[in-house]
């Protein structure tokens, strides 16, 4: 009696073992077949599908827009959410312009995090120091006047002025500083003295700012809000929604250089785009054209 008993539970216990096996067996099988997302900016997932972008796609859009507007440029994108990048002439070294005063800011900033740098002290303007040319105020201010350094920084990166860029790489931070400290950060192609860079460059120092590799928080914060803060919106955030934030620094030279790099931010996107460029033509024609490639590359991204 009790072996039989104790037969029936077996029984019953193999029954629902073998129920439960079959149970799961046909669970996963029912489960949909996705293959694993490529952790990349090539990818862009659309359902259960992902579609690989391509460099070559977003080049060859930029290429048709340029047509043969730009005579000699550069265009850099890379990607802070994956690795994607996309570069036409990207190691090639332009007149920096203007875009020289991303260096002087930067090295600035990192004296300063060093405590080599008073944001408080005062510098006043002497007769020679005018640098009446370009863009600023400041060349319209009578000799004597005085401004703090910080002052000086904000003029330089908001307003693009020329006699505050004057007065910080020469008697502030100096030049063979800036120099000293960027080479320490592997720029090889940007040269202060003659004024020169290149979009690889322009990145490198643009990713160590934005990753607080700098300074600070709260002194990398200041250097952004400069960037975001500028006079001049009609390149790479002109054609953007306005709810873009776009960290940027222009530059104009005297052989129709029409610059601007920077990086822009929208919710989850995030990357660096630079475009550098010489004998441009019109400068006006020039912006409204860097402001087509941008939105391009923003849409292309997105």
């Amino acid at each position: 009696m009790h072996f039989m008993r104790r037969s029936h539970i077996l029984l019953l216990s193999l029954c629902l073992l073998i129920a439960t096996g079959v149970f799961v067996f046909t669970k996963e099988k029912s489960r949909p077949s996705v293959s694993p997302l490529q952790n990349d900016a090539y990818t862009k997932v659309l359902g259960i599908f992902s579609v690989r972008k391509n460099p070559e796609d977003l080049k060859k859009q930029i290429r048709s827009v340029i047509g043969n507007a730009f005579k000699n440029y550069s265009v850099y994108v890379v990607d802070y959410r994956s690795n994607f990048s996309m570069g036409i002439n990207e190691s090639e070294m332009f007149t920096a312009a203007s875009v020289n005063k991303l260096p002087i800011m930067t090295a600035l900033y990192n004296e300063a995090q060093n405590g080599k740098i008073n944001f408080d002290r005062i510098i006043t303007l002497q007769p020679e120091d005018i640098q009446d040319y370009g863009t600023g105020s400041i060349r319209y201010d009578s000799p004597g006047t005085t401004y703090t350094v910080k002052t000086l920084v904000r003029l330089m990166m908001q307003k693009s002025d020329n006699t505050a860029a004057f007065l910080l790489g020469n008697y502030v931070v100096g030049l063979p500083t800036v120099q000293s400290v960027i080479n320490t950060w592997g720029l090889t192609q940007t040269d202060m003295a003659h004024n020169k860079t290149s979009n690889k460059d322009m990145e490198l120092l643009l990713r160590k700012i934005y990753n607080n590799n700098v300074a600070n928080p709260s002194l990398t914060a200041e250097m952004l809000g400069f960037m975001r803060d500028s006079d001049f919106e009609n390149r790479i955030p002109g054609d953007l929604p306005d709810d873009v934030t776009v960290y940027h620094k222009t530059g104009d030279g005297e052989t129709a250089e029409i610059h601007d790099v920077g990086i822009v931010i929208h919710g989850n996107t995030a990357y660096y785009i630079g475009i550098l460029t010489s004998d441009a033509g019109d400068a006006t024609e020039s912006s409204k054209l860097e402001a087509k490639i941008s939105k391009i590359v923003y849409d292309f991204l997105r």
